[in-house]
């Protein structure tokens, strides 16, 4: 039988990438940083993609894993998990509108959207380690 049990630290680790790296990216854009923008948001689509494909093969292979807290820690964990859950959904075509766009140096249309993608992204990158944490550790 296979052992699993280092995906979800894997995708742990690749989300919490991913959040350095957004908040790194959104930094050296203020700051005029262009060339090292693209490449570290780069790093942060590749990073989201490695921690997609990682995900849904450990789930493919494990099925759902239920949260073991009680008590008022339930209501948080499934608040958490439902609106993590919802916008990872809605990300995904976001990151990939908002980065076809700053590659066709639309950056106009590119930052109308950004404006939107990054905050929705850094949220879905930091509440996936959340969900790791209540789920892998602090309930476990």
């Amino acid at each position: 039988m296979t052992d699993y049990s280092i995906f979800p630290k894997i995708n742990a680790t690749l989300n919490g990438c991913s959040a350095a790296l957004l908040v790194t990216g959104r930094v050296l854009i203020a700051r005029g940083k262009i060339a090292a923008h693209r490449a570290v948001m780069l790093t942060a689509v590749g990073t989201s993609s490695l921690f997609l494909v990682s995900y849904l093969y450990y789930h493919y292979h494990v099925g759902s894993v239920h949260f073991r807290g009680t008590g008022w820690t339930r209501p948080l964990y499934f608040t958490i998990l439902i609106s993590h859950t919802t916008l990872a959904v809605i990300i995904v075509p976001m990151v990939l509108i908002t980065l076809t766009r700053a590659l066709r140096e639309q950056f106009d249309r590119h930052r109308a959207i950004a404006r939107w993608t990054f905050p929705l992204w850094l949220y879905v990158s930091v509440t996936g380690v959340i969900v790791y944490l209540m789920l892998y550790q602090i309930f476990a």
